[in-house]
Parts: structure tokens; sequence; C-alpha cells
């Protein structure tokens, strides 16, 4: 019999926290927009300090493995008594006339909200500049998307969710002809889960505008002696194009609720129909995508696909009742991600003890609450908190697993219960980014990781062996 206990956070200090910034979530969103074949480029720049953009760039290195450029206006001392207007529209008129991008997104940080700085004003400004050093034709080429983030409110979830609004209000143009697509908000996850997505899509003989695509900018390929137009930009991504041709799409999927102002500013503007959720994970979820892609496209899901699910439904069969059946987990990250896993850890056997993300998040709550009742055990749902309230509360009810991000590596090595690592940033592993934890592939994954280390941890590695 389940049960539900909520829980908020009861002090005001935050001690390890599981959100960061706002414009983190931006410039996620934002360096997903580099161009395909070399044509058309995108580039975020962080209208702020030298550090706003350090910090993001040393926390996609250490996930991702890979070097990641991302702009900076450079504020000082001065611009908090001045302004940053000079900063800003010198800025844009660099980046215009050394790298000639398709699209640049201004990222506000919490300095340029502060001073308050009137970037739709230097955008403008910058752009009449442009067009005198760059020409007029050069000029109207390059589009330019304001993204406010102040990051004293709110956390990296909300910047990612105002960054792909701002594209699409932005950027989209007005319907013509449908294109049979469907628009993807895939949220903050891996490259390999969006090559999953696109998998599942392609296997339905299915078309998708990503909004945006990760895949290839943070984890491109690289060719020794192919000719590489300077400067480099990784090949992938969402272009221009697609975004502009998003309002002809016959529908949006926002696999997370930090995506759905996006989804809702299409369906609003332009009658783009529009799904919320939910993340991908484990059986029922995958499922629930698969018949939203269904409802919206009149496709049918051959057989390859449900060949797949039924791999997913084997491994569970072989493996759930021997070393699952029972066992309890903690699990904290993205809200939308923890509900996935959370459903999926039920589908298992297994019981999500312990729920708990950083974000005060209503559509948590409730969603966690459905995902409860398929639980055979006590799920307490902690909102609002961080990863010292989850140690305290696993130093008073321990569980089986841990499943979170690298940033929970301590309370691994403190309380001696083993971490699953899933989502981001997983920084102290390498190649989990290029594995997907979505659809019914990833779900094998995510079963064998989990599998994996709960027997790792409990079973004594010479119990099958011969005795003699």
């Amino acid at each position: 019999m389940s049960e539900v206990k909520v829980t908020k956070r009861d002090r005001n200090v935050i001690i390890n926290p599981l959100v960061t910034c706002q414009p983190l979530g931006a410039m996620y969103a934002m360096y997903a927009m580099y161009a395909i074949s070399g044509i058309s480029h995108g580039l975020p720049l962080v209208h702020g300090s030298q550090g706003c953009s350090t910090f993001v760039r040393y926390g996609f290195s250490r996930h991702f493995r890979e070097p990641s450029e991302i702009a900076v206006t450079s504020l000082h001392e001065d611009a908090a008594v001045f302004g940053g207007r000079k900063n800003l529209i010198s800025g844009l008129g660099n980046l215009a006339a050394r790298f000639h991008p398709d699209l640049i997104g201004v990222v506000t940080t919490c300095s340029s909200e502060i001073i308050g700085d009137d970037v739709n004003g230097f955008i403008k400004t910058a752009q009449e500049e442009i067009k005198d050093k760059l020409g007029e034709k050069a000029a109207e080429k390059i589009k330019i998307v304001p993204i406010n983030t102040p990051s004293f409110v709110e956390h990296h979830f909300r910047g990612y969710d105002n960054a792909i609004k701002s594209l699409v209000d932005h950027v989209t143009l007005d319907p013509t002809n449908s294109n049979d697509k469907i628009n993807i908000i895939p949220g903050i996850v891996n490259p390999g889960d969006i090559r999953e997505i696109k998998h599942i899509m392609a296997m339905m003989g299915l078309e998708s505008i990503m909004l945006t695509d990760t895949s290839d900018p943070f984890d491109s390929p690289l060719r020794p002696g192919a000719t590489q137009v300077k400067p480099y930009y990784p090949k992938g991504g969402t272009t221009v194009q697609e975004l502009e041709d998003s309002s002809n799409s016959l529908g949006t999927i926002s696999l997370c609720h930090y995506g759905a102002q996006a989804a809702h500013s299409l369906e609003k503007k332009y009658n783009v129909p529009s799904v919320v959720g939910p993340f991908p994970i484990g059986l029922q979820n995958t499922d629930q995508f698969l018949r939203n892609l269904k409802n919206m496209t009149d496709s049918d899901i051959p057989d390859e696909l449900l060949d797949e699910r039924g791999l997913l439904v084997d491994s569970m069969a072989d493996i759930t009742s021997r070393y699952l059946f029972g066992k309890t987990a903690a699990i904290y990250g993205d809200p939308d991600m923890v509900t996935g896993i959370s459903r999926f850890i039920c589908e298992l056997g297994m019981t999500p003890q312990l729920v708990c993300t950083g974000v005060e998040n209503k559509e948590f709550v409730e969603e966690m609450k459905k995902v409860a009742q398929e639980a055979n055990g006590i799920v307490e749902i902690m909102y609002g908190q961080d990863l010292r309230a989850l140690e305290v509360q696993l130093q008073e009810e321990p569980v089986d697993v841990i499943i979170g991000h690298s940033d929970g590596r301590l309370i691994d090595r403190d309380l001696q219960i083993p971490l699953v690592r899933v989502g981001f940033p997983v920084y102290d592993w390498v190649g989990y980014h290029r594995v997907p934890i979505v659809g019914y592939r990833g779900g094998i994954n995510l079963l064998d990781r989990i599998t994996n280390t709960i027997l790792g941890e409990y079973y004594d590695p010479v119990h099958w062996k011969l005795q003699q």
C-alpha cells in the first residue's frame, strides 16, 4: 500500500544546491544553435561579467569533455554606474564582423538585469551599426534574439524555458504550408538522448525540428583532413531556417514542463497543437510519447519499434525479480527526469522512497503523487530542496541505491549508498552523455546501469563459485 509525504525546505540557507542560475539553461539552449553544414551559424553572447561565461563553459566542458565557445560582453565595475550599453553594442558588432553568424542570442545575467540595461534598445542600435559596417543585406541575415534570464531568481530550468520561448517568439515566421514535421522540445538532456528520440521518429517515418538540437554541438565528430571553414563550427544543430519553419509543423511535443512556454506560444500564435510530457523514460512514458506522435501524425508504430519495446519488457522480466524487486531508491535532479525515472523504478518493482528536486514546482508534486500510487511503500516528495536535506533524510531513512548526477558522489562516499549517475552534470565519470536513457533502448541501458550498480555493491563476488 503506497503512502505519500510532501516536504518543502524549512530553512532559508541552501546547502549543496540542486539548481544553478538561469543563464546556464539559456546557454545550454543557445549553444545548441550551432549551424548545420558550416553555412548558417549561431552564437550565444552573455551580457554580464567574465565569470558568468566562464562558470558555464567550465560546467559544460566537465560534463561533455568538449570545448564550448561562449562570447561575453565582459562587464566590469564601471558598468554598475554607467551601464553596459557600449559593451553590448561593440560585442554584437565584433561577433557579426568576425564570425558572420546567422543568429546571436543575447543572454542577460544578474548584473545586466539589476542595472536595468535596455537590452532591446541596445540591440536595435547595434543592428544599425552592423548595417553600416557590413551592409544592409549581410546585416539582415543576422538575427539577434534577446533572452532575459535574471540569475537572482529561479534556476537553470527556467533559463532554458525562457531561451526556447525567446527563440520561437523572435525567429518563427507566419505559417504558410504544412511541413509534416513535429517540433520536439527535449529539455536539458544529453546528446545520446537526442539521438534516441531522432531514432524513434525515424523508425516511424517522421521528421522533427528539435528546439534545440544538442546532439552534435556537444558531441561533435573530429575528422582530421576534412576541409574546415574558419572559424570552426561543430557539425549539426538546429538551423535558423528550421526555427522559422516551426510554425508550419503538425504539432509540438515538449518532453519537459520547462519548455512548455514555447509550446504554448506556438499553439497560441500559430495554432500548432501542443502536448507537454511525459519525459519518455521507461515503459509507460515511452508508450505515451509514441501515442502522442501517433495522434499528431496518424503514423503507424512499426514492428521494429515494438520489438525494441519487447526487448525492454524481456530485460525487465529477466532481471527485476532476481535483483531489483523490493529495493528502494532515492532520486534527485531535473524534476521531469526524476518523475520519469521514478515511474520506471516502480515498473521494476522498486520503491522511489525519496524523490528530491531543487525547484518549487507544483507540476512535479502532482505528477509524483500519481507515480506514488504505483509504488509499493512510502514515497517522500521533497521539492525546493537541496542535497544537504536529501543527505540528512538518507541518514534517517537509508535506501539501497541513489540515482542522480555527480554532485551526489559525496553522499555515496559518506553514507556508503551506491550512486547511479544520470542527468546533468556527470563529471567524475566519462561517456555518460553519449548513452541514452530515454526510449525503449534507453530504458534497457538504465535498467542495466541500476542493476549492475546494485550487483557491484550488494552481491558477494564469490557467491557463485564452486566451494572446495
